[in-house]
């Protein structure tokens, strides 16, 4: 299958369109709401935090993926979670979803929220229903629509992040294929650590699909990439992906698992593992992107438990900020991920752009040029290797260093 990549995000779909403003919901001197919209009703998908504490827009959101299951549009604050702040949360909720409904013909039960930002404080309702009426009256379907969208959405974040590819499937007139086409954006910067997917999460696709594979597939891809990143261990009450579909590439609907269904979901993993390595490589005061791979496990889900227990380690995040190659920190941290191993047997790897140093084997911490090791460890991207020797799977987590920006951003973060 081939699935390309091609510029912009949310909008790159056919049928989406976008729109951003600058409501002064906390933020002063950018914008700081966003709005996705589709004429055509679009199915949709979601997977929402598993903390306890649910904002009042997850606990929105969710209600409409279970039960109505359709959506056409998104509105989206950064700034203030709307979190933590009981009825009149909801109550705000409400008020959104109404105002967005009037201003773009369509029903209240058909439109998404999200919000991010500081827990406990309400959102100042009358900048909201400024926001939403600016932002319905300059809805837009270009790429930079799309990216202005993915800018007004940050918070701590130092850049944007979206990403599209285009596939074919086969035409549902039956003659030959269409290109299909699937974009997303998302924010996370600090209080990333998944258990579902990421903080927030937009894609959107113009292929034509039954809900509940769409509901599937994403399921599945989030366990490989947004539930694989962590940047300080927190799961926020506010994580939320959505996936919306409305069909008008022209392909014959994807309504059974197959090589259509295959296709799809392969589409659907690259946008998610591009938005998910990117959310963990601007982690909060981050310098570098680290990766571990974890291959020769027993089990994928063992696979997965100890490679991301090494890129949630704090004594990992500090070693590579530190660019010091103790490699006892990672073998720490894979021996209290929750899986039996045999230490005698794992092998241990830094991996360079042009280079390889073996850490450990045999059950012995190797012999390493220390400088060459200092010069990968200096590198964008810091990679690791654990060979587990216990079988065929493999699993590959992301995260960031620990730097003393970290501690800073989140000191001071109300302000």
């Amino acid at each position: 299958m081939m699935i390309k990549g091609i510029p912009g995000g949310v909008t790159a779909a056919a049928g989406f369109q976008a729109a951003h403003c600058a409501a002064g919901i906390k933020y002063r001197g950018r914008d700081d709401m966003a709005m996705l919209y589709s004429a055509d009703p679009c199915a949709v998908a979601g997977t929402f935090t598993s903390n306890v504490v649910k904002a009042a827009p997850v606990v929105w959101d969710r209600r409409i993926v279970q039960n109505v299951k359709t959506a056409q549009a998104v509105v989206v604050n950064a700034g203030i979670a709307n979190a933590a702040t009981g009825p009149a949360g909801m109550a705000t909720c409400e008020q959104t979803a109404a105002l967005a409904a009037a201003a773009l013909g369509i029903p209240a039960e058909s439109v998404l929220l999200g919000s991010t930002g500081v827990i406990g404080p309400g959102l100042p309702m009358d900048r909201i229903a400024a926001g939403v009426s600016m932002m319905a009256g300059t809805l837009s379907g270009t790429l930079e629509a799309g990216t202005a969208a993915s800018r007004a959405i940050m918070t701590t974040d130092t850049v944007n992040k979206e990403c599209a590819v285009t596939f074919e499937l086969p035409a549902a007139d039956g003659t030959g294929s269409v290109r299909v086409t699937m974009g997303g954006m998302s924010k996370g910067s600090g209080m990333i650590h998944p258990n579902m997917c990421t903080m927030l999460g937009y894609i959107t696709t113009d292929c034509a699909v039954d809900q509940a594979l769409m509901q599937r597939a994403l399921e599945d891809v989030v366990r490989d990439t947004f539930n694989m990143i962590s940047v300080d261990g927190d799961t926020s009450t506010n994580d939320t992906l959505l996936l919306l579909a409305n069909g008008r590439a022209g392909n014959a609907a994807i309504a059974s698992e197959g090589a259509e269904y295959a296709i799809f979901r392969e589409a659907l993993f690259t946008v998610c593992r591009a938005l998910a390595v990117k959310m963990a490589g601007d982690g909060e005061g981050a310098t570098r992107l680290i990766e571990m791979r974890v291959c020769g496990a027993d089990t994928k889900e063992n696979a997965r438990k100890l490679a991301r227990s090494v890129v949630s380690s704090s004594l990992v995040k500090a070693m590579v900020f530190g660019k010091d190659a103790n490699c006892g920190r990672i073998l720490c941290a894979l021996g209290y991920a929750g899986v039996e191993f045999d230490p005698a047997v794992i092998e241990l790897y830094l991996v360079g752009e042009g280079e390889t140093l073996c850490f450990y084997r045999d059950g012995c911490v190797q012999a390493f040029d220390e400088d060459k090791a200092l010069e990968i460890l200096s590198e964008a991207q810091v990679r690791f290797r654990c060979d587990m020797r216990m079988g065929d799977r493999e699993a590959t987590a992301w995260g960031c260093d620990l730097t003393y920006d970290y501690v800073k951003i989140n000191g001071d973060y109300r302000s």
